[in-house]
């Protein structure tokens, strides 16, 4: 599931993030293609703006199977209309943001064996450079944090009981979570982390958007 349904505000680009222009094509299209090599995925679901979205870029023809779903008002509920457009065979699910274009097939292949593994849910992280510190003062050991990235991989029972879990409680703010992996694990289940990639960081601004130009830039002289 790739899901591709939100503005992007803070890129100011006049059209919805998933589908500002990176290289002459849509980030949407990157990451579906990314996805589409890794050799490890047949269907896709997109799950775009509720209000409506350009043209699809053709790449999405390449999947055995594909669907376009209009979003929620929330991460949350797209997440829950793209489940519901799977079709009844697909065991694994692996949900993955447009805006993190550049996630290499590789790293889709990875977080994908290691469900097949036995693992109910996995994330990719990267080890945090900065010095963290939290408001009370205190330095936050680093060596033991990792950002998550996408794509998220996921048994899919255990992916939708946990939607299910949030959304009967999702008048309780205290259970807020900010990913797939955070309401698995509100429902009991454990996140296995595997290593992430420099290259799957998520394009929020315009100066992501020009590191992401940079980066296609340097596959093509390679």
């Amino acid at each position: 599931m790739v899901v591709a349904a939100g503005r992007g505000t803070r890129l100011d680009a006049g059209v919805p993030k998933a589908f500002v222009p990176l290289h002459g094509e849509p980030l949407l299209a990157h990451a579906l293609r990314r996805v589409h090599d890794s050799g490890v995925v047949d269907e896709v679901v997109v799950v775009v703006p509720e209000d409506g979205a350009p043209p699809l870029p053709g790449v999405i023809m390449e999947f055995r199977h594909h669907a376009v779903v209009p979003g929620g008002p929330t991460r949350q509920a797209s997440v829950r209309r793209g489940l519901a457009a799977l079709s009844g065979d697909v065991d694994v699910v692996l949900v993955h943001d447009a805006a993190r274009c550049l996630a290499p097939p590789s790293l889709v292949a990875a977080v994908a064996a290691a469900v097949r593994a036995g693992h109910v849910a996995v994330v990719p992280g990267v080890p945090v450079t900065d010095t963290v510190r939290s408001l009370d003062g205190q330095v936050v050991d680093r060596a033991r944090l990792r950002a998550v990235q996408t794509p998220q991989g996921f048994s899919r029972q255990v992916l939708e009981r946990a939607h299910e879990l949030a959304s009967a409680h999702a008048h309780d703010e205290a259970l807020a979570a900010t990913d797939d992996a955070g309401l698995v694990e509100q429902a009991g289940g454990t996140v296995h982390v595997v290593p992430g990639s420099p290259d799957a960081f998520k394009v929020t601004t315009p100066l992501d958007l020009a590191l992401a130009e940079a980066v296609l830039a340097r596959e093509l002289t390679r």
